[in-house]
């Protein structure tokens, strides 16, 4: 592909989100921004949140795994399918009970001040890093196979995507993205769909051929049962990815956003059931086109970058036909994207409800207030992905993982509190248990070798951290008081 096509392709591209956003965005307000009005078809909200929950880190990372530890991803995903049902059942009935538009504010609500504050301030950090590391990977693809060959500096290409998903979601919010999320959807499925095609075309295998040849190879291997100690154990793995799921998607005001702006609270609970069913097996689908990579590599005797990242990228530009390479450019763009104008609306709409109390504000303040707020938080996008380029040394999808087991651990034990016990907590005293809570838990991560027989902590130092939040606020609360709500 020559920089002038994959220059003609974004072009096109952004040309036809901006057109959405601006037929989405007309007579937009402050609440449509925020809320959509709560008109959103449930069906369009859960096909959308394919492309924004998968994200570039699952595009390119994900396959990019499998040669390290085969499918074992998939525990993750089957973790993940049950911390969907556990948010259908528990947070969406309590979330439409209160009409939030901040789930935060629930917090206030249960508690107090500081707490609601607390909460709030875990999700901008937790969002803010994680979404800045997804967009990464899409500048860093773009600035390999596009801006080198035109000697164009990486802080100008970070800095060129943050204004194109800043141009298309500064006025309609959240309802513009409901629809450009699904509109880049269709191309992240139908990227890894062709890829799993051409990859098998050029092996010479039918469907099942492809099947029984994976089955047969060393990135095969799906459960790991056999060593406690490991980060791949299963049930390490699978709770991992169950309480990443509540935390990133339960409790994460981006995600619950778009369920939040469907009409009721059945058709929020259809969306996230069909969704999750549908997030399986696209995982599936990626796990399996990693599979294929690392054959494929094999086959024709092509090295294997160093950094896995790089594997899937370099083989649809050079190896594996136009195609695949135009197919690519655009899933990964989309994926990214999707994951980062919702993010982006996400953040908006926190810090403006939660901390510019904008409920009690007219309509010309809160207008001038989210556009500053918007650019704020792109800018900061902007400085942790320079940062990120700078320190990166392990896979994103790791950094991403390892990053949420700190910054959500203490959003999972305050909601947790919140839920299952009616004690009220000594409110000013909140915001120290969930410093503490991420810092004794890395401590303990640290130090597990040592002090637990060999044992590693993966993704599950996310429960423990909201275990230790959870104990905390038990140590800090007052016995005998009623709850708020």
């Amino acid at each position: 592909m020559t920089p002038a096509l994959v220059a003609t392709i974004m072009v096109v591209y952004f040309g036809v989100l901006i057109y959405i956003s601006v037929i989405t965005s007309r007579g937009a307000d402050t609440n449509t921004f925020f809320t959509a009005n709560r008109q959103s078809p449930w069906y369009l909200v859960a096909f959308g949140m394919i492309g924004s929950s998968l994200s570039g880190v699952t595009f390119i990372s994900v396959p990019g795994n499998v040669g390290k530890i085969g499918f074992g991803y998939f525990q993750v995903v089957l973790g993940y399918l049950l911390g969907y049902w556990l948010i259908i059942g528990i947070l969406m009935p309590l979330y439409y009970r209160l009409n939030l538009i901040s789930i935060y504010t629930y917090l206030e609500k249960r508690f107090n001040f500081w707490t609601y504050k607390t909460g709030a301030f875990f999700f901008l950090i937790s969002r803010t890093i994680g979404s800045s590391l997804r967009l990464f990977l899409a500048a860093t693809v773009l600035q390999l196979f596009l801006f080198d060959a035109w000697h164009v500096p990486f802080f100008v290409t970070v800095a060129t995507t943050i204004i194109l998903i800043w141009i298309y979601t500064f006025k309609g919010g959240v309802k513009t993205i409901v629809w450009t999320d699904s509109f880049q959807t269709i191309f992240l499925i139908s990227a890894v769909c062709i890829a799993v095609w051409q990859i098998s075309d050029k092996l010479g295998m039918s469907f099942s051929e492809m099947v029984s040849t994976i089955k047969s190879s060393q990135y095969a291997k799906m459960f790991y049962f056999d060593d406690v100690n490991s980060t791949q154990f299963f049930w390490k793995q699978f709770l991992g990815g169950a309480f990443i799921t509540l935390t990133m998607t339960g409790m994460d005001q981006e995600i619950m956003q778009k369920n939040l702006t469907c009409k009721t609270l059945g058709d929020a609970q259809k969306n996230m059931f069909w969704f999750s069913l549908l997030l399986v097996v696209v995982n599936l689908l990626f796990l399996t086109l990693g599979a294929l990579l690392y054959i494929y590599s094999t086959t024709n005797n092509i090295p294997v970058p160093a950094a896995s990242d790089e594997l899937f990228p370099r083989l649809a530009f050079n190896e594996l036909g136009l195609a695949v390479g135009i197919f690519f450019l655009l899933g990964i763009t989309a994926s990214s994207y999707a994951s980062a104008d919702a993010a982006l609306a996400g953040l908006t709409t926190s810090f403006c409800i939660d901390f510019l109390d904008f409920k009690n504000k007219p309509e010309t303040v809160k207008r001038k207030q989210k556009f500053m707020v918007h650019l704020g938080f792109s800018l900061l996008f902007l400085i942790i992905i320079l940062v990120f380029k700078e320190i990166n040394e392990r896979s994103v999808i790791d950094a991403v993982l390892n990053v949420a087991g700190y910054t959500y651990g203490p959003l999972l034990g305050l909601f947790a509190f919140g839920l299952f016990t009616r004690l009220q907590v000594r409110d000013k005293l909140v915001p120290i248990i969930c410093v503490l809570s991420p810092a004794i838990s890395y401590l303990i991560s640290l130090y597990s070798v040592d002090l637990l027989g060999g044992y590693k902590f993966g993704i599950e130092i996310l429960i423990v951290n909201g275990m230790i939040t959870f104990l905390g606020l038990w140590l800090i609360s007052r016995k005998g008081t009623s709850v708020k709500i």
